[in-house]
């Protein structure tokens, strides 16, 4: 149990020791947050969703990610705090909460010593309750904490407080990740280097940065597709998790010479751990495409990635990954690689002596793709394919196919298929998502796992006329999580 601050050992409530930092120790434990590199960084979306489901799980107004610097508490996520990125380290909270090995929970922070001179008791916010967990380096380093609070007196339980101190770990984790990332880059650049002239690898080192920097900031899935000029794209995503944390992914992003790149993939399991693993496949995937335009070698990194970093663990992934070029005859060119993902879907117009209605429907399935992550020297398989006016590809996670129908049964590729092709001949990117949500929808226990759905379409010289050329991109909101 951690030390409640009512109860201290002399027996004299409201009487809690201050414990002052060694300093050596001191030092140490500030080498190692700047080690991670995160102090002033932008807001991510990895740490404002603990910061929420902290929040969400102890049902207070406010709950932080912070992070300890010499002379401040620095504020990586804060939910229910607007306006406020640092306050002061002074003693009674988080600055005494990283002296401890365990958890620190204040039920009155007016009954502590300590905490009740702290600016967040005796300002406007008026906090009464206090609960901390460190957020711990492998080799014991407090970098800062994971804490929660209330303006009124309360108590939490034992469980309660693992909760606290697992969602510490979890932040841990993700910083781990992102360390990682941060070095595979790192690592790719300089191998670049050796075959590069030194001007151009310059040049080439700067966007690679700025490309890195800017995925950084972003959370597991892009806030929004871009617009790829000749292009329709569509998106969807639904979490399965009651916190809002899934292990699918995607992203469509520029490459150089006007081509652009696309990825579509599902990490093993689901929750918060499999969420970690979703950031170093999407940061590692965005990077090595900067190095390499084959996406099977693209897919090659991400497995030694996964299987060179010590916090994946036993975890893999399936994904496709595709570049697109587009041609001047207004198609594109798709190279696409897959590492043990369910097949993609390429639909075309039926032809006249097919009755002129409806779509054709084609499995995209690359022979020989392994899973990705789960052995050295996995064999990763590709086929090229070209999207001409009028056709549409969809890519999917098989939260999708696993959905199970009104008989029992489940969806399945066969009727994938046949929903596929009683798609509109003239249906688009847009229009695909959007029916296929529907189709979820309309299931009595809609999709009971993760689902991600990409599609991209090129539309006929006849749709181009009717809503005006240009490239659109659609992405559509996960619905809340309900209970079935």
């Amino acid at each position: 149990m951690p030390e409640q601050a009512s109860a201290p050992e002399d027996g004299v409530p409201g009487k809690r020791l201050h414990l002052v930092p060694d300093e050596m120790s001191e030092a140490r434990r500030m080498e190692a947050v700047r080690r991670y590199d995160i102090l002033d960084t932008p807001p991510d979306g990895a740490f404002d969703r603990v910061a929420a489901l902290a929040a969400r799980l102890f049902d207070v107004p406010v709950a932080t990610v912070t992070i300890v610097d010499e002379d401040r508490i620095w504020f990586k996520a804060a939910h229910g705090l607007d306006g406020v990125s640092e306050i002061g380290r002074d003693p009674g909270l988080c600055g005494s909460a990283i002296l401890r090995d365990d958890a620190l929970v204040i039920p009155d922070t007016l009954l502590d010593e300590v905490a009740r001179g702290n600016p967040l008791v005796t300002g406007p916010l008026g906090v009464r309750f206090y609960a901390a967990a460190p957020i711990t380096t492998a080799d014991g380093h407090k970098l800062g904490t994971v804490n929660v609070l209330d303006t009124r007196p309360r108590s939490i339980t034992s469980e309660e407080t693992a909760t606290l101190i697992n969602l510490a770990a979890i932040v841990m984790d993700e910083m781990e990740l992102r360390l990682s990332a941060l070095r595979t880059v790192r690592q790719e650049q300089r191998a670049a280097e050796v075959e590069r002239a030194a001007r151009e690898q310059a040049e080439k080192d700067k966007a690679a940065i700025a490309s890195f920097a800017s995925t950084l900031q972003r959370t597991l899935l892009p806030p929004a597709l871009p617009a790829v000029p000749g292009l329709e794209l569509a998106c969807h995503y639904h979490t399965a998790s009651v916190h809002d944390v899934g292990g699918d992914f995607y992203d469509v992003f520029p490459l150089p010479e006007g081509k652009w790149a696309f990825f579509l993939g599902d990490v093993c399991g689901k929750g918060a751990e499999a969420a970690t693993i979703t950031s170093l496949a999407r940061y590692t995937l965005r990077a090595a495409a900067q190095h390499t335009d084959d996406p099977v070698a693209v897919l090659e990194a991400l497995n030694s990635a996964l299987l060179a970093d010590v916090w994946a663990g036993s975890r893999f992934c399936t994904a496709f990954f595709a570049t697109l070029t587009p041609d001047a005859a207004g198609g594109f060119t798709v190279e696409l690689a897959t590492g043990g993902h369910p097949p993609a879907y390429r639909l075309s117009p039926a032809p006249p002596a097919a009755g002129g209605r409806g779509m054709q429907v084609k499995a995209v399935r690359p022979e020989g793709g392994m899973l990705i992550g789960a052995f050295p020297g996995a064999h990763f398989a590709s086929t090229t394919l070209r999207l001409d006016p009028g056709d549409a590809l969809l890519l999917y996670t098989d939260g999708l196919t696993e959905a199970h129908t009104s008989t029992g049964t489940m969806l399945g590729e066969d009727g994938l298929v046949t929903f596929l092709t009683a798609r509109p001949a003239s249906c688009g990117a847009a229009q695909l998502i959007k029916d296929t949500v529907g189709l979820l929808d309309a299931l009595p226990q809609g999709a009971s796992d993760d689902v991600a759905l990409l599609a991209l379409s090129v539309p006929a010289p006849e749709q181009a006329a009717a809503t005006g050329a240009g490239p659109t991109a659609h992405t559509t909101a996960a619905p809340a999580h309900e209970e079935h």
